[in-house]
Protein backbone atom coordinates (compact mmCIF):
# COMPACT_ATOMS: atom_id res chain seq x y z
CA UNK A 1 0.00 0.00 0.00
CA UNK A 2 1.56 3.67 -0.88
CA UNK A 3 1.64 6.46 1.28
CA UNK A 4 -0.91 8.47 -1.26
CA UNK A 5 -3.43 4.53 -0.33
CA UNK A 6 -2.78 5.00 3.55
CA UNK A 7 -3.86 9.08 3.34
CA UNK A 8 -7.19 7.63 1.13
CA UNK A 9 -7.69 4.93 4.03
CA UNK A 10 -7.51 7.32 7.04
CA UNK A 11 -10.15 10.03 4.56
CA UNK A 12 -12.24 7.51 4.08
CA UNK A 13 -12.38 6.90 8.42
CA UNK A 14 -12.10 10.06 9.46
CA UNK A 15 -15.37 12.71 8.30
CA UNK A 16 -13.64 15.48 6.38
CA UNK A 17 -13.82 18.53 8.84
CA UNK A 18 -12.74 16.34 11.25
CA UNK A 19 -9.67 15.56 9.52
CA UNK A 20 -8.73 18.94 8.09
CA UNK A 21 -9.43 20.56 11.76
CA UNK A 22 -7.55 18.02 13.24
CA UNK A 23 -4.45 18.69 10.83
CA UNK A 24 -4.48 22.23 10.84
CA UNK A 25 -4.56 22.85 14.64
CA UNK A 26 -1.55 20.38 14.34
CA UNK A 27 0.37 22.71 11.55
CA UNK A 28 -0.57 26.30 11.74
CA UNK A 29 -0.78 27.41 15.77
CA UNK A 30 1.85 24.78 16.63
CA UNK A 31 4.29 24.78 14.04
CA UNK A 32 4.56 28.50 14.42
CA UNK A 33 5.14 28.39 17.91
CA UNK A 34 7.60 25.05 17.28
CA UNK A 35 9.78 27.07 15.59
CA UNK A 36 9.58 30.80 17.49
CA UNK A 37 10.05 28.49 20.55
CA UNK A 38 13.12 27.18 18.58
CA UNK A 39 14.48 30.15 18.23
CA UNK A 40 14.10 31.88 21.15
CA UNK A 41 16.04 29.28 23.08
CA UNK A 42 18.99 29.66 20.48
CA UNK A 43 19.86 33.01 22.61
CA UNK A 44 21.29 30.50 25.16
CA UNK A 45 24.39 31.11 23.23
CA UNK A 46 24.28 35.07 23.72
CA UNK A 47 23.75 33.62 27.80
CA UNK A 48 21.68 33.91 30.88
CA UNK A 49 19.89 37.57 30.27
CA UNK A 50 19.25 36.96 26.44
CA UNK A 51 17.31 33.53 26.92
CA UNK A 52 15.30 34.39 29.80
CA UNK A 53 14.50 37.62 28.25
CA UNK A 54 13.74 35.65 24.86
CA UNK A 55 12.24 32.37 26.47
CA UNK A 56 10.33 33.31 30.08
CA UNK A 57 9.67 37.00 29.66
CA UNK A 58 6.55 38.79 28.82
CA UNK A 59 5.24 42.17 28.13
CA UNK A 60 2.55 41.71 30.61
CA UNK A 61 0.71 38.60 32.34
CA UNK A 62 -1.90 39.37 29.29
CA UNK A 63 0.41 38.00 27.21
CA UNK A 64 1.50 35.21 29.54
CA UNK A 65 -2.04 34.10 29.61
CA UNK A 66 -2.97 34.64 26.03
CA UNK A 67 0.13 32.63 24.46
CA UNK A 68 -0.79 29.81 26.56
CA UNK A 69 -3.95 29.49 25.56
CA UNK A 70 -3.30 29.65 22.04
CA UNK A 71 -0.45 27.19 22.41
CA UNK A 72 -2.57 24.72 24.72
CA UNK A 73 -6.15 24.64 23.01
CA UNK A 74 -4.20 23.82 19.73
CA UNK A 75 -2.62 21.25 21.54
CA UNK A 76 -5.56 19.24 23.34
CA UNK A 77 -7.55 19.57 20.67
CA UNK A 78 -5.02 17.84 18.54
CA UNK A 79 -4.05 15.54 20.96
CA UNK A 80 -7.28 13.77 21.30
CA UNK A 81 -7.92 13.72 17.97
CA UNK A 82 -4.35 11.87 17.34
CA UNK A 83 -5.29 9.80 20.13
CA UNK A 84 -8.07 8.57 18.38
CA UNK A 85 -6.45 7.90 15.13
CA UNK A 86 -3.61 6.08 16.99
CA UNK A 87 -6.29 3.66 18.71
CA UNK A 88 -8.48 3.18 15.05
CA UNK A 89 -5.77 2.81 13.21
CA UNK A 90 -4.86 -1.39 12.32
CA UNK A 91 -1.17 -1.44 10.98
CA UNK A 92 -0.10 -3.39 7.68
CA UNK A 93 3.47 -2.88 7.95
CA UNK A 94 3.93 -6.85 7.61
CA UNK A 95 2.09 -7.51 5.08
CA UNK A 96 3.30 -3.83 3.32
CA UNK A 97 6.89 -3.59 4.20
CA UNK A 98 7.48 -0.61 2.25
CA UNK A 99 8.60 3.21 3.06
CA UNK A 100 5.03 4.67 3.30
CA UNK A 101 4.04 2.46 5.56
CA UNK A 102 7.08 2.84 7.66
CA UNK A 103 6.88 6.34 8.21
CA UNK A 104 2.97 5.88 8.98
CA UNK A 105 3.23 4.07 11.87
CA UNK A 106 6.74 6.20 12.91
CA UNK A 107 4.97 9.10 12.79
CA UNK A 108 2.07 7.74 15.22
CA UNK A 109 4.94 6.07 17.44
CA UNK A 110 6.75 9.74 17.25
CA UNK A 111 3.67 11.43 18.27
CA UNK A 112 3.04 9.27 21.31
CA UNK A 113 6.88 10.49 22.87
CA UNK A 114 6.14 13.98 21.62
CA UNK A 115 2.94 13.65 23.60
CA UNK A 116 5.23 12.57 26.58
CA UNK A 117 7.98 14.56 26.39
CA UNK A 118 5.95 18.08 25.81
CA UNK A 119 3.94 17.15 29.17
CA UNK A 120 6.66 17.16 30.80
CA UNK A 121 8.37 19.85 29.66
CA UNK A 122 5.19 22.08 29.84
CA UNK A 123 4.82 21.27 33.96
CA UNK A 124 8.22 21.36 34.31
CA UNK A 125 9.41 24.18 32.72
CA UNK A 126 6.76 26.44 32.37
CA UNK A 127 3.75 25.36 34.96
CA UNK A 128 5.86 24.04 37.84
CA UNK A 129 8.33 26.99 38.19
CA UNK A 130 4.93 29.66 38.04
CA UNK A 131 2.47 28.35 40.00
CA UNK A 132 4.92 26.39 42.44
CA UNK A 133 7.51 28.46 42.97
CA UNK A 134 6.28 31.97 42.00
CA UNK A 135 8.72 33.16 38.88
CA UNK A 136 10.08 31.65 35.74
CA UNK A 137 12.28 29.04 35.30
CA UNK A 138 15.94 30.63 35.72
CA UNK A 139 18.23 30.06 33.21
CA UNK A 140 20.93 28.58 35.38
CA UNK A 141 18.58 25.59 36.20
CA UNK A 142 17.99 24.37 32.89
CA UNK A 143 21.66 24.53 31.99
CA UNK A 144 23.06 22.95 35.22
CA UNK A 145 20.11 19.83 34.37
CA UNK A 146 21.12 19.75 30.93
CA UNK A 147 24.96 19.46 31.76
CA UNK A 148 25.24 17.54 34.84
CA UNK A 149 21.34 15.59 35.41
CA UNK A 150 21.75 12.66 31.93
CA UNK A 151 18.11 11.22 31.95
CA UNK A 152 17.61 15.36 31.27
CA UNK A 153 19.83 15.77 28.46
CA UNK A 154 18.55 12.34 26.91
CA UNK A 155 15.29 13.46 27.26
CA UNK A 156 15.33 16.40 25.46
CA UNK A 157 17.48 14.97 22.77
CA UNK A 158 15.31 12.43 22.29
CA UNK A 159 12.38 14.82 22.75
CA UNK A 160 13.27 17.07 20.43
CA UNK A 161 14.22 14.56 17.62
CA UNK A 162 10.67 13.12 18.26
CA UNK A 163 9.03 16.96 17.88
CA UNK A 164 10.97 18.14 14.74
CA UNK A 165 10.14 14.19 12.91
CA UNK A 166 6.52 14.66 13.37
CA UNK A 167 6.08 18.17 12.91
CA UNK A 168 8.34 17.30 9.64
CA UNK A 169 6.32 14.69 8.21
CA UNK A 170 3.32 15.95 9.63
CA UNK A 171 2.94 18.72 6.86
CA UNK A 172 3.08 15.95 4.10
CA UNK A 173 0.29 14.30 6.05
CA UNK A 174 -1.44 17.97 6.10
CA UNK A 175 -0.50 18.70 2.32
CA UNK A 176 -2.43 15.34 1.54
CA UNK A 177 -5.64 15.81 4.08
CA UNK A 178 -6.01 19.19 2.11
CA UNK A 179 -5.63 18.17 -1.40
CA UNK A 180 -2.03 19.96 -1.81
CA UNK A 181 -0.19 17.16 -2.70
CA UNK A 182 -2.39 15.04 -4.41
CA UNK A 183 -0.41 12.42 -6.26
CA UNK A 184 2.28 9.74 -5.19
CA UNK A 185 4.49 12.41 -7.84
CA UNK A 186 3.71 15.27 -5.96
CA UNK A 187 4.48 13.33 -2.69
CA UNK A 188 7.93 12.23 -4.07
CA UNK A 189 8.90 15.57 -4.66
CA UNK A 190 7.87 16.85 -1.26
CA UNK A 191 9.75 14.24 0.31
CA UNK A 192 13.01 15.98 0.11
CA UNK A 193 11.72 19.09 1.12
CA UNK A 194 9.91 17.12 4.53
CA UNK A 195 13.49 15.78 5.28
CA UNK A 196 14.90 19.58 4.77
CA UNK A 197 12.48 20.84 7.37
CA UNK A 198 13.13 17.72 9.89
CA UNK A 199 16.98 18.68 9.52
CA UNK A 200 16.65 22.31 10.01
CA UNK A 201 14.83 21.65 12.90
CA UNK A 202 16.94 19.19 14.34
CA UNK A 203 19.54 21.57 13.87
CA UNK A 204 18.17 24.45 15.75
CA UNK A 205 16.32 22.20 18.77
CA UNK A 206 20.04 20.34 19.37
CA UNK A 207 21.70 23.80 18.74
CA UNK A 208 19.62 25.06 21.71
CA UNK A 209 20.47 22.03 23.45
CA UNK A 210 24.42 22.52 22.93
CA UNK A 211 24.37 26.33 24.32
CA UNK A 212 22.55 25.38 27.49
CA UNK A 213 24.88 21.96 28.08
CA UNK A 214 27.77 24.31 27.64
CA UNK A 215 26.39 27.30 29.56
CA UNK A 216 25.54 24.48 32.57
CA UNK A 217 29.29 23.75 33.17
CA UNK A 218 29.62 26.97 34.86
CA UNK A 219 27.27 26.72 37.32
CA UNK A 220 28.57 23.54 39.31
CA UNK A 221 26.16 20.21 40.71
CA UNK A 222 23.22 20.71 42.16
CA UNK A 223 23.84 21.79 45.63
CA UNK A 224 27.36 23.19 44.97
CA UNK A 225 28.36 26.95 44.96
CA UNK A 226 30.79 27.49 42.61
CA UNK A 227 30.41 31.04 42.19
Amino acid sequence: MSTQATAEAITDRTPLLKSRLGSFLAVVPLSIWVINHLWDNLSAFYGATAWEKSVTEYANPFAQAFTFIIVMLPLLIHTAWGLVRIFSMKPNNLAYNNYGNLKYIVQRVAGLGVLAFLGAHIWLAFLHPRLVEGHAEPFMDIAREMHYHGPTLMVYLLGTLGTAYHLANGLQTFGMGWGILASDRSMRRFEPVSILIFLILLAMSWGAIYALYTAGAAYGPAGLDVG
